[in-house]
């Protein structure tokens, strides 16, 4: 089953998917335009989120993989919902998006091995984790003004139980911009999957429901601009459209 959150008429409601609508709890339909999309699970829990996870998109950037989950953590003020708006400081001369499987915890989990894994995960969702590369040091380590900037990371629309996806391991990647395919992957190309990284992380520390796993982007990453239309979509899961305006924020110089 599906489920998302929304904003209508001055109240936050959680809603399923219904013949193409929106089906709110007293039965009203509404139309996906009709109202504000908030992100699918309220991102006051602990963000994990990896870097260079996928064996393409070391390759594209000349890294060698890591033989350990590179993971950093992100702030609340960084999430929107779906048909958001990305603010992209004017000064910025490099903003990629990042089309990842965000998965979402279900359940309390304290060393789970992989086999035990897939029962503390409640769903997936759709993440879009941008970064703006004018202040990357090195991927090894994004600093918070590469991925912890306010609106910089739209996620949803939907939140997907667990049971409904079938292999989380098989699912086709994609991102367009202005329609146009820009990023084509598999989540089968990942270098540790969701299990092994609900082991990893539990292993040291406490999991519990609504943290969130963004498992990192395949190849494929490319500039954007202001008024850009981004989708960002995984098979089985949601399309999250994004569009990116600008904010005349400078960038500060490393001193």
């Amino acid at each position: 089953m599906k489920h998302a959150r929304i904003a209508y008429k001055g109240a936050v409601h959680i809603v399923s998917e219904k013949e193409g609508k929106l089906l709110l709890p007293d039965g009203r339909m509404l139309d996906e335009e009709e109202v504000v999309w908030l992100p699918p699970v309220n991102p006051g829990s602990t963000v994990f989120a990896l870097g260079l996870n996928y064996a393409a998109h070391v390759k594209e950037l000349d890294f060698t993989p890591p033989k350990d989950p590179l993971i950093f953590l992100k702030g609340p003020n960084t999430f929107i919902g779906h048909r958001g708006e990305t603010k992209r400081p004017i000064s910025a001369k490099y903003m990629h998006y990042e089309c990842e499987l965000a998965v979402v915890i279900g359940k309390t989990a304290r060393h789970v091995s992989r086999d035990q894994a897939k029962e503390h995960i409640a769903g997936y969702t759709v993440a879009n984790d941008y970064a703006i590369r004018d202040y990357l040091e090195n991927y090894y380590r994004p600093n918070l003004r590469v991925k912890n900037r306010d609106t910089c990371t739209p996620i949803g629309p939907w939140l997907v139980d667990a049971s409904d996806i079938e292999e989380p391991l098989n699912l086709t990647i994609r991102t367009y911009i202005n329609g146009e395919l820009k990023q084509n992957g598999n989540t089968r190309d990942m270098i540790f999957s969701p299990y092994y990284l609900i082991e990893y992380l539990s292993s040291f520390m406490t999991l519990y429901p609504g943290d969130i796993i963004l498992t990192g982007t395949p190849e494929g990453v490319e500039n954007t601009a202001i008024g850009d239309e981004v989708i960002t979509e995984i098979e089985g899961i949601g399309r999250l459209h994004n569009t990116i305006v600008s904010i005349d924020t400078p960038l500060i110089s490393n001193q």
